[in-house]
């Protein structure tokens, strides 16, 4: 049985408060009118992540053009995300969720299998939630080399409507 809700697209995305790298806590209500692009991701500074988050890094300043913010979420403490973003340069907040707590609010806290050891941790998993603060899509297969770039084709079809 699981303890999180698992968010759909139309839902209300829940409202938080998290340790940001910028120095102070994050809310999402504080972006209430603005797309943010919320991703969770299992854990800084390896392949996969370091991967994603670069790609994030490299595509940030177009995302922001289409009036979007990037969040990135894992349940690393501030510390290894200080690290993290000082070593490679990432130009958006890392929040900390050192209780999983968030994580499970929005489901991305999965069972794992890997080479026959089960083990809990976060499922790469984004969220786009709109300026009405719902969820507009959500992305489980990603690949991290061009996430960004589907998340920007997304936010552009979108304001071309």
């Amino acid at each position: 049985m699981q303890d999180y809700y698992e968010q759909k697209v139309g839902d209300l995305a829940p409202n938080f408060r998290l340790p940001s790298t910028r120095g102070t806590d994050v809310m999402l209500k504080e972006f209430k009118g603005k797309d943010v692009i919320l991703y969770f991701y299992p854990k800084d500074d390896t392949p996969g992540c370091t991967a994603e988050a670069c790609n994030f890094r490299d595509r940030e300043a177009d995302i922001t053009k289409t009036g979007a913010v990037v969040l990135g979420i894992s349940t690393d403490s501030l510390e290894s995300h200080n690290k993290f973003k000082g070593k490679h340069n990432l130009n958006f907040p890392l929040l900390s969720d050192t209780t999983a707590d968030v994580v499970k609010m929005y489901g991305a806290w999965k069972e794992k299998n890997l080479y026959g050891r089960r083990t809990w941790g976060v499922a790469r998993t984004t969220f786009w939630i709109g300026p009405d603060q719902r969820i507009r899509k959500i992305y489980k297969k990603i690949d991290t080399t061009r996430h960004a770039e589907e998340i920007l084709a997304d936010l552009n079809e979108a304001h071309r409507k």
